[in-house]
């Protein structure tokens, strides 16, 4: 993956400057050899942090993912796509929620072993406060089987569930679910730190 350009690098100062300054976390993976580490259509994803009216947080499951896996939604950001398209564009496609950006949580940057000196992949983490709309998917190919509902405590506890996956490979998402929800931990726990 190339680094990320001048202009995203802008656009991260200003995003915090309007929603705060993120955490600034490196995150370093034993193994990156699945879906979407091994994708090179996107430059790094946005986490969709939504805060639900009651205060609680939306999770989803797709319909390939081990059983009880729930997890904050994510979405992808094309190479010539804004931060805040991307997330703005994802939200509607997997949610259809009307939101507002609350705040910038986190930035993570993943380095694997192969290449231990530039980041392979980035995720770009908000809290989104849900404003109306109904909850639907718009994309079918985003495959979510259901939401679900969960307090901010219940993030670490995600966390080491999406650790503990077998560690058995896949061609849904190209490599090992193990690995996938060691990837996936991450920004769970970066969250709840951050709501803290």
């Amino acid at each position: 993956m190339a680094p990320l350009s001048s202009a995203h690098l802008a656009e991260i100062v200003a995003l915090a400057t309007r929603y705060g300054a993120p955490a600034r976390v490196e995150a370093h993976l034993n193994d990156a050899v699945f879906d979407p580490l091994t994708r090179t259509d996107r430059i790094g994803e946005v986490c969709m942090v939504i805060r639900r009216p009651h205060g609680h947080l939306l999770t989803m499951r797709k319909e390939i993912y081990p059983p009880g896996v729930f997890r904050l939604p994510t979405g992808g950001i094309a190479p010539d796509e804004s931060i805040e398209a991307g997330l703005l564009r994802e939200v509607a496609e997997e949610t259809s929620l009307d939101v507002r950006i609350h705040r910038f949580l986190a930035t993570i940057a993943y380095y694997v072993r192969e290449a231990p000196g530039e980041a392979a992949f980035y995720t770009f983490a908000f809290l989104l406060d849900e404003q109306g709309g109904a909850l639907a998917v718009q994309d079918p190919h985003e495959r979510v089987e259901a939401f679900r509902e969960i307090a901010p405590g219940e993030l670490p506890a995600i966390a080491v569930h999406l650790e503990q996956l077998e560690a058995r490979g896949d061609r849904a998402i190209g490599g090992s679910w193990r690995a996938w929800g060691a990837f996936r931990a991450v920004v769970h726990r970066v969250v709840a730190e951050a709501l803290i």
